[in-house]
C-alpha cells in the first residue's frame, strides 16, 4: 500500500506571518528590554568613570608606617585593583540584565495568543504549516502561548513539516507490513530479548 499524498511544504510566506505574528506579540518586551540594557549601561558607564577617577585620587602617603616601598606597591597596583573591582562589578550587573531579560522572555513565552490572532493564522497559513503548528501545540488542553507559535516558527525553518509527514508514510508502512507477513516470520517482540 502506498501512502497518502503528502501536504505541500509550507511557503516563506508562511515563515513570513508567523515572525511578524511572534514580532506584534514580543515587541514589548523586546523594547522593555533594550532600554532598561541602555539606561543601565548609560548609568553604569559614568559610575565605573567615577569609580577609576576616585581610586586615581587616592594618596596613599598617610600609610608610610608600612615602609616607602609597601606605599610605592600600592601606587603602582592601585589602578588594576579598581579596573578589577570595575570588571567583578560588570559581571555582575551583567549576571542580573541577563537574568531580567530571561525572566521577561519566559514571560512572554508563556503569554496566551488571543483568539483573532489564532484565527487569522488558521486563515491564512498553509495546512503544512498548520500542522507544524498543531504539533508544536503541546498541550491541547491549553490555550495556544507565544511559546508554542515560537516553537511552531523554530521548527517550520528546521524543516518538521517534512518529517510529520515522512512518520505518517513511516506509520502507515510499519501498520501494512506486521499483517502482510507470515506469523512465523515475523521478528519478536524487543521485550523477549531480556
Amino acid at each position: 500500500m502506498k501512502p497518502t499524498t503528502s501536504l505541500q511544504q509550507p511557503t516563506r510566506q508562511d515563515q513570513s506571518l508567523l515572525r511578524n505574528t511572534l514580532l506584534k506579540l514580543t515587541a514589548t518586551q523586546k523594547i522593555i528590554s533594550v532600554v532598561v540594557i541602555a539606561v543601565v549601561a548609560l548609568v553604569w558607564y559614568n559610575l565605573l568613570n567615577r569609580l577609576i577617577a576616585f581610586g586615581q585620587g587616592i594618596d596613599y602617603s598617610g600609610l608610610s608606617a608600612l615602609g616607602v616601598e609597601a606605599v610605592a606597591l600600592l601606587q603602582q597596583y592601585n589602578p588594576f585593583f579598581w579596573w578589577g573591582v570595575v570588571l567583578l562589578c560588570t559581571l555582575i550587573i551583567a549576571y542580573f540584565l541577563y537574568s531580567f531579560v530571561q525572566s521577561t522572555r519566559q514571560s512572554v513565552r508563556s503569554k496566551l495568543v488571543d483568539e483573532p490572532t489564532v484565527a487569522m493564522l488558521a486563515d491564512e497559513l498553509s495546512e503544512s504549516a498548520l500542522e507544524v503548528l498543531r504539533w508544536a501545540w503541546n498541550d491541547q488542553r491549553q490555550p495556544i502561548s507565544v511559546g508554542d507559535l515560537q516553537l511552531a516558527a523554530a521548527e517550520l525553518r528546521s524543516g518538521r513539516a517534512g518529517k510529520i509527514e515522512l512518520a505518517r508514510s513511516h506509520a502507515a508502512l510499519l501498520s501494512v507490513a506486521p499483517a502482510s507477513a507470515p506469523v512465523d516470520e515475523r521478528l519478536p517482540s524487543p521485550q523477549n530479548y531480556g
